[in-house]
């Protein structure tokens, strides 16, 4: 397992439809409602696991780094938006965090790198592809949380800052699901049998057709090479691939009702 997660530049924030027909606020919230159904953890994450996510801002170096990436992207696109996608992309690292801790092993709270996103130093490795797979898409899953919390505020209020922050918090866990390098997609395979990632790069492809996100074509592209490399294990793991496809699916339809 790699010792960092990282999230990527932000080079635009994806565009949103201001307008809004009020006509669709019903079936858009009860599109946000189903996907809170569908994952009870995202859903509950406020309730449960609310003093975990803030115990990382206790930390002065996580705390400064902060400070110094919402000034980085309050001088690009505002400080309303620049700090709005950095606590995004704290929500995400605090998710692995909460993983970790889950399986005993020590952490440090997330670093904040301008430009680059964020990292969690860890202090051990997972026992196995299934601990490590799950630390991994634990990133994705609360990022998912923070993307729908936004996408609700959003449609409620029809607030654009809080549409712009639900797409591109959309748009920047799918791209952690890409299957490669360090990213939490990568991890999330090293569970998955060949079987399940043809499955997988299927669904992207369909994922694709449906949102016209190119993001989804890489996921796919990755995934269906990963098919053929020689570290599928033998054993499947349907926990994992579930948490993986429904994350895609997700993730997906944030970005598509957001446009």
């Amino acid at each position: 397992m790699e010792p960092e997660n990282s999230q990527p530049l932000l080079l635009e924030p994806p565009a949103t439809n201001s307008g809004g027909e009020g006509k669709k606020k019903l079936g858009l919230i009860g599109t946000i409602g189903a996907l809170l159904l569908k994952f009870k953890t995202v859903g509950l994450l406020l309730l449960t696991k609310g003093k975990l996510v803030l115990l990382g801002l206790t930390k002065l170096n996580t705390l400064l780094s902060m400070l110094v990436s919402i000034g980085f992207y309050w001088a690009l696109y505002g400080w309303k938006f620049g700090l709005g996608f950095v606590l995004s992309i704290y929500v995400h690292e605090m998710g692995h965090v909460i993983a970790l801790a889950r399986y005993g092993i020590p952490a440090s709270a997330p670093m904040f790198i301008p430009g680059f996103g964020a990292f969690v130093r860890l202090k051990a490795y997972p026992a196995s592809p299934g601990e490590d797979a799950r630390v991994g898409l634990a990133g994705p899953l609360y990022g998912l949380g923070a993307a729908l919390a936004c996408m609700g505020i959003g449609v409620v209020t029809g607030s654009g800052l809080f549409s712009a922050l639900a797409k591109v918090g959309a748009w920047i866990n799918v791209f952690n699901l890409i299957p490669v390098w360090q990213l939490d997609g990568s991890r999330g395979f090293r569970a998955l049998t060949r079987q399940h990632r043809i499955y997988i790069a299927a669904l992207s492809g369909l994922l694709w057709f449906w949102t016209s996100e190119t993001m989804l074509v890489l996921v796919a592209l990755v995934a269906a090479w990963r098919c053929f490399t020689k570290d599928a294990p033998e054993q499947p793991d349907n926990v994992v691939f579930y948490h993986f496809a429904g994350l895609l699916a997700a993730l997906s339809g944030v970005y598509y009702f957001t446009k």
